[in-house]
C-alpha cells in the first residue's frame, strides 16, 4: 500500500513537471478555480465570463480586450477526460432564451477550456506574433472547499467543534438529543448510525436555509452518487474519554477518517492543488438579510476558506518541485444588481471587512487578494422613487416567483462595515436599527448586439484582476 502510494506520487510528480515545462515555454495555461457557497451564482458567473470573453464588447476594464489584443476566443476540448464538461451552451441558452431562466446550480466538479489568441504588448509586440493562452475553468461546489479544513482535524476535534457550534442553534435540538442519548461504548447497528446521520444532515440543511455558511462535511449537502455510502453516514458525538474499540464512537471515527481519505484527499490531489487563480463568490447580501448570526458565520467561513489554499507566487522552480500555489484570490460579493450603484462601494467595503483576517494571511504568504462587488448577469435596472417625502434609490426587475415587475428598496447599507460586523460578533439576534430586504429576480430578457456579451457589473474588472497579467 505504501509503495503503491509512493509510486503514484512520483508518477504524478513527473507528470506535473512535464505539464509545467510545456505550459511555461509553449502555450501558457491558466487554471481558474471558481467556487462559492450555495446560491452564490457560480454557474451564471462562468457562463457570463465565457460569453463576454468570446464577445468582448462589454469588457473595457480587461485591458487585453480594450486594447484589441485578443484576436480570437474559442472553446476547445478540456484536458481532463475524467471530469464532466461544464455545459456552457445549455446554460447560455437558458439565460438568453425568450423566456430566460436561471440555469441549474453546481452539484459536482466540471471543467471548460477557453483558448484565447493574444498579441503581446509593450516592447515584445513588434517582435513576436500572437500566442495562444488556454483558460481552464474548474467549477466546484464551495461546500467541498470547506471540507479541506477537515484534513488537519481528527474526529474528536471535529466533533467537539461541531457540537459546540450546534448548542446555539434551535434547529439542532433533535440531533443533539439523539447524539447525547447514544452510548459511545455500546455495540452499534447500522439503523442507529443511519438515523443519527440523517438527523445531522437535516440539521446542516436547516442551517443552510437559515443563511449559515460553515457547514461540514460538505458532501452531506451534495452527496451525488455516494449518497448512502458508509463514508457519508456518520455524525459528531460528544467527547468520550476512552471509547471502546468496537463501540459506536470508534465506528463514527472510522467513517470520518474514510471520508477524509476517500473523498477529501482525492479532490485536493487531483483538482484543487492544480489551481493557480481562484475566485470565491459570496452571497453577502443574503447573509445580511438573514441576520447577524449569518454574517458572523460567513466571516468565520471566509477565514476557513482561505486556510485551504496554498497562497504564493508560481515561480517556475517552485512549481516544478513544490507544486502549484494560488497566485491570486478574488472574493466577490455577488448580486450587486440588487442594489443601486450608489451602495456598491459599501457592499465592497463589507466584503473586504469580512475577509480582512483571511486576506492578511494570504498577502503575507505572497498571494495577491482583492474584494469586489459584482453581478455576473445584470437582472435589474435602476430608478429613483419618492416615498413618504423621501427620495429612494431603487432597482426594478421581474420577480422570480410571480413574473411581475417590482421595484425594490433594500435598505441602506451602513457607511462603515463595523456597524454590521460589531452586531454580528456580539451575538445579536437581529439588526437593531435597520432591516435589509432582498427579492429574487428572474433574469431579464436580453437583446444582444453583435460582439456584445451579456450585461454585467464589474465582471471585466474581475477578469482583469484574475487574468490580465497573463494576457
Amino acid at each position: 500500500m505504501v509503495i503503491t502510494t509512493l509510486a503514484d506520487n512520483i508518477t504524478r510528480g513527473f507528470e506535473n513537471i512535464g505539464d509545467t515545462v510545456s505550459e511555461t515555454f509553449f502555450e501558457p495555461v491558466i487554471r481558474l478555480g471558481v467556487t462559492g457557497l450555495s446560491r452564490a451564482g457560480k454557474t451564471v458567473f462562468i457562463t457570463s465570463l465565457v460569453a463576454n470573453l468570446m464577445d468582448r464588447g462589454r469588457m473595457p476594464a480587461l485591458l487585453a480586450a480594450s486594447e484589441g489584443r485578443i484576436s480570437a476566443a474559442f472553446l476547445q476540448p478540456q484536458p481532463d477526460d475524467t471530469v464532466s464538461r461544464f455545459d456552457y451552451e445549455t446554460h447560455l441558452a437558458a439565460l438568453t432564451s425568450p423566456d430566460p431562466r436561471w440555469p441549474d446550480s453546481t452539484r459536482a466538479i466540471s471543467e471548460l477550456r477557453l483558448s484565447l489568441r493574444v498579441r503581446p504588448s509593450g516592447l515584445l509586440s513588434g517582435l513576436t506574433g500572437p500566442r495562444t493562452v488556454h483558460l481552464d475553468i474548474v467549477d466546484y461546489p464551495g461546500e467541498w472547499l470547506l471540507d479541506l479544513g477537515l484534513m488537519d482535524k481528527d474526529y474528536a476535534e471535529w466533533s467537539r467543534m461541531v457540537m459546540t457550534s450546534l448548542e446555539r442553534r434551535e434547529e439542532a435540538s433533535a440531533f443533539l438529543e439523539g447524539a447525547r442519548g447514544a452510548d459511545p461504548d455500546a455495540a452499534w447497528e447500522e439503523p442507529q448510525i443511519k438515523a443519527l446521520a440523517e438527523r445531522y444532515t437535516e440539521t446542516l440543511h436547516a442551517g443552510r436555509d437559515a443563511g449559515l455558511s460553515g457547514l461540514t462535511p460538505g458532501r452531506f449537502l451534495l452527496p451525488g452518487d455516494m449518497a448512502g455510502s458508509p463514508a457519508l453516514t456518520f455524525a459528531p458525538l460528544p467527547p468520550a474519554a476512552r471509547p471502546a474499540r468496537r463501540g459506536l464512537w470508534r465506528e463514527m471515527e472510522r467513517r470520518f477518517n474514510a471520508y477524509k481519505r476517500e473523498i477529501v484527499t482525492p479532490f485536493f490531489r487531483d483538482h484543487f492543488s492544480r489551481i493557480d487563480r481562484q475566485i470565491v463568490l459570496v452571497d453577502a447580501l443574503g447573509a445580511i438579510h438573514a441576520g447577524p448570526r449569518a454574517v458572523a458565520d460567513l466571516q468565520t467561513t471566509m477565514t476557513d476558506v482561505l486556510a485551504a489554499f496554498r497562497p504564493g507566487t508560481n515561480a517556475l522552480l517552485s512549481r516544478l518541485f513544490l507544486g502549484r500555489r494560488v497566485e491570486k484570490i478574488l472574493f466577490a460579493a455577488t448580486k450587486a444588481d440588487h442594489l443601486h450603484h450608489t451602495q456598491h462601494p459599501r457592499l465592497t467595503a463589507i466584503m473586504e471587512a469580512l475577509i480582512r483576517e483571511a486576506r492578511d494571511r494570504a498577502d503575507f504568504a505572497g498571494a495577491e487578494t482583492a474584494g469586489m462587488s459584482i453581478a455576473s448577469l445584470r437582472a435589474t435596472v435602476e430608478e429613483t422613487r419618492e416615498h413618504q417625502g423621501r427620495t429612494l434609490d431603487c432597482v426594478r426587475g421581474t420577480l422570480l416567483e410571480t413574473g411581475q415587475q417590482a421595484a425594490l428598496y433594500p435598505g441602506e447599507l451602513p457607511e462603515t462595515p463595523q456597524t454590521l460586523l460589531g452586531a454580528a460578533q456580539t451575538g445579536r439576534e437581529s439588526w437593531l436599527d435597520a432591516e435589509y430586504e432582498i427579492m429574487k429576480f428572474a433574469p431579464a430578457r436580453l437583446g444582444l448586439k453583435p460582439g456584445e456579451g451579456p450585461p454585467h457589473i464589474r465582471l471585466d474588472r474581475a477578469a482583469q484582476f484574475l487574468l490580465g497579467d497573463r494576457l
